[in-house]
């Protein structure tokens, strides 16, 4: 958004006349007038246009004392308020190091299992698996290589 020169003018002026009423209240006098090319002009002396007015501007100076009580009662409002979020924040990452605990557990005790798996295939004479009927069907040295290799994948790939 642009800013007409008026308003630029106006907020100059008004800026000089609150710093120069800093101490009181202060009523200025600020005359506006246009001129012959249709612009808008704020000055503090009457120039004598045709179309000029007299504007009333008051001005009182801020009670630092006031402030900083409006301050002080918002404060309290604003540091609970954090103090809350603070308190969720950390039962959030809590709560997360606990899953994440938790998943660990869970992940090496399935390492412990692909552990205790492959020592079975390499200490063991003979292995074999169950069929449909229930029925042991003993494994041939490429099936135990085989398993065996299966094993240690699932090792690396999980428990590193």
């Amino acid at each position: 958004m642009q800013r007409t020169r008026k308003q630029i003018i106006f907020t100059i002026a008004a800026t000089l006349m609150a710093s120069a009423g800093v101490n009181t209240a202060k009523a200025s006098e600020i005359y506006r007038y246009v001129d012959a090319e249709g612009e808008v002009h704020y000055v503090d002396r009457p120039t004598g246009a045709p179309s000029e007015e007299r504007l009333s501007i008051a001005s009182k100076p801020t009670s630092s004392s006031q402030v900083q009580a409006r301050v002080n009662q918002r404060q309290p409002a604003n540091t609970t308020s954090a103090d809350q979020a603070t308190q969720e924040e950390e039962k959030a990452a809590e709560l997360t190091r606990a899953q994440k605990r938790a998943q660990a557990k869970i992940q090496e005790q399935k390492c412990q299992k692909y552990r205790d798996q492959l020592e079975t295939y390499v200490t063991s004479r003979r292995l074999y698996r169950e069929d449909d009927q229930g029925e042991r069907v003993y494994l041939d040295e490429n099936e135990v290589q085989e398993a065996r290799s299966k094993m240690e994948e699932m090792i690396v790939k999980d428990c590193s």
